[in-house]
């Protein structure tokens, strides 16, 4: 099987697999195209939580992304956690030089077991310059709060928070609804000409690690294709619904999904 397109990953490591890099790589592979990778930082985790965070030095992961993309250019950019303001300064000015326009941020701020993986300063740098190189940002429900201070407890909170997005500069919003109660998960697609609700079964299940790394991942594979944004969002929350559904039940706390699923593109997709 040949690679169908190629995605430059730039994320933390997650030690047990679930998350992260490791999560991102699988799902880039699984979804049939070529992974690189930009590492920001590496952690000491496990499905029960996060141990320990050690950044790495922001001119090396600098040099990770120019050196990579010098001899493989990708089709496509995928950014997850990112630590540091002085680490999002760094992708900043490398992206400059790459001129990829398909980027999408996942704002990776706080694990699954609640540690919170990015300081206040960078979260300010990220929300006033990281988002607006973005072709879409990817928020769940906790990073939105976090970036609009605004309370989400609803469908119309979604939008809102969405809206207050569009207006830092992002280019389009996905945010993500698992974190409310609701019988279904809602994922709110939203920019400055629409918005669009995106509708998936809710399965009882603990096992949801890197579910959003997962799904910004698979929106920059299907965006690496050729596939419109709207539909590669589409796709990927089909994917990962499918991921949750036939998890492998590893780990005592949050496990991960299963990013080998036998996921099978519509034909109305093609």
């Amino acid at each position: 099987m040949k690679s169908r397109s190629k995605v430059l990953i730039i994320a933390g490591s997650d030690s047990s697999g679930g998350a992260g890099i490791q999560a991102d790589v699988k799902t880039v592979t699984s979804l049939g195209s070529y992974a690189m990778t930009a590492i920001t930082a590496v952690t000491t985790q496990n499905t029960t939580g996060v141990k320990s965070v050690i950044s790495i030095n922001c001119n090396e992961i600098y040099n990770q992304i120019l050196f990579s993309v010098s001899d493989i250019k990708p089709d496509a950019i995928k950014i997850g956690m990112l630590y540091s303001s002085a680490v999002i300064i760094k992708i900043i000015k490398a992206l400059k030089k790459i001129k990829t326009k398909k980027i999408v941020l996942d704002p990776v701020m706080v694990a699954k077991g609640g540690s919170k993986l990015i300081n206040q300063k960078a979260i300010q740098i990220l929300k006033e310059k990281l988002i607006k190189c973005a072709l879409i940002i990817t928020p769940n429900i906790p990073e939105a709060e976090l970036l609009t201070k605004i309370k989400i407890n609803t469908k119309v909170d979604m939008v809102d928070a969405a809206k207050k997005l569009i207006k830092f500069g992002a280019k389009n919003v996905l945010i993500k609804g698992g974190h409310l109660e609701t019988k279904d998960v809602n994922d709110i697609f939203v920019n400055k000409f629409e918005i669009k609700i995106f509708k998936s079964k809710r399965y009882n299940t603990k096992n949801t690690h890197g579910t959003g790394c997962t799904l910004s991942s698979a929106i920059a594979t299907f965006l690496s294709c050729g596939k419109p944004l709207k539909t590669s969002c589409e796709l990927a929350i089909a994917y990962v619904n499918s991921a949750i559904r036939t998890n492998p039940n590893y780990g005592a706390g949050h496990g991960p999904i299963n990013h080998l699923n036998a996921f099978k593109i519509n034909n109305k997709f093609k």
